[in-house]
């Protein structure tokens, strides 16, 4: 692994080049191949993570813990209740505090400003596990799928479908702009990425051959696309006031098998989860009962079907985290 990333943080894509994410989806190809063969990788053995989670989660939580115990390290959890991080305690000062305890520190909350300001002051790596503006580890696992899947990066076109103003849709942006993608948002206009991230992806774009584009019409914008994208409708910590309005406006940008159809016979669903296919969810049954839908974002069908690679994507969190934490704390 490049010397390079020892004691660097991973807030966003932004701050690493085309040759260093493809460093990482290698590394992260490799240990995934010694986890499958039973093979120790303790490559950080005996470090120490803190692991701050102002944002609930699933994947985020198992992905770096299982990745520290795979490493050799050992992590400390702390939940919305257990850190004071902002609320008695400054985030500066907290940085410094665990910065002097930890050896690296993941951040999953809000503002981006946040995991910044760990970074500034914490003196160790700072890895970004979700902010409300971007969800690095997660493409970075998205990626990697993309690859294992079709071969290569370069030119697929993804397609991203919904509410395109967020952690996810900036993300894959800027990721398919480094390297060298076709990146569409397709989206209501009022639901498109901030202008002034689109011009500093197209200013990366222009280096790289990549394509980024803004479409409003879900059938002319899957045509001939490698990849359908979608997320949840509505993001953590928003208020459930705001389900009536983005049913109302996205239902026509669910992922539905028609649009599936109307990709190509090779097309693959994403969906970085958890997902409202199907009335499994008591958030699912509540929205059924208020609007009358089975579903939000993808049909269940979708969901289900052979082209849906959402499990294989969900279990990448983990190899792809393992290696942007084995890499900057230098383990490797």
């Amino acid at each position: 692994m490049a010397a390079s990333l020892k004691g660097r943080s991973f807030l966003t894509l932004f701050e690493y080049t085309p040759a260093e994410i493809e460093h990482l989806l290698d590394f992260a190809a490799k240990l995934k191949a010694m986890k499958k063969a039973g093979e120790k990788h303790h490559y950080c053995k005996d470090k120490n993570i803190a692991l701050i989670f102002e944002k609930t989660s699933t994947r985020t939580r198992c992905a770096f813990e299982v990745a520290a115990a795979d490493l050799g390290m050992h992590s400390t959890y702390l939940d919305p209740k257990a850190s004071q991080i902002g609320k008695k305690e400054s985030i500066r000062d907290t940085a410094r505090v665990l910065g002097s305890m930890y050896d690296g520190i993941e951040y999953r909350g809000f503002e981006q400003e946040i995991v910044e300001e760990l970074a500034a002051y914490a003196g160790v790596p700072v890895w970004n596990g979700l902010t409300n503006e971007f969800h690095p580890t997660q493409v970075l696992a998205d990626l990697l799928t993309i690859r294992e899947h079709f071969g290569s990066l370069k030119d697929r076109h993804l397609v991203f479908l919904g509410d395109a103003r967020y952690n996810m849709a900036n993300s894959l942006m800027v990721g398919c702009a480094k390297m060298g993608m076709h990146f569409t948002a397709c989206a209501p206009e009022a639901y498109f990425p901030n202008e002034e991230l689109v011009e500093r992806c197209q200013n990366i774009a222009k280096r790289t051959g990549a394509i980024l584009e803004f479409k409003t019409n879900p059938m002319e914008a899957v045509k001939n696309a490698d990849v359908l994208y979608t997320d949840v409708w509505v993001s953590m910590g928003e208020p459930d006031e705001v389900w009536a309005e983005r049913i109302r406006d996205l239902s026509p940008y669910r992922v539905t098998t028609a649009l599936m159809e109307e990709a190509d016979v090779d097309t693959v669903f994403m969906h970085c989860l958890p997902a409202f296919h199907d009335l499994g969810t008591e958030i699912g049954r509540q929205i059924h009962e208020k609007f009358g839908i089975d579903c939000m974002e993808v049909e269940d069908a979708v969901f289900e079907s052979k082209a849906s690679i959402v499990f294989q994507e969900a279990e990448n969190r983990m190899h792809t985290i393992k290696a942007v934490m084995a890499a900057t704390l230098g383990g490797k």
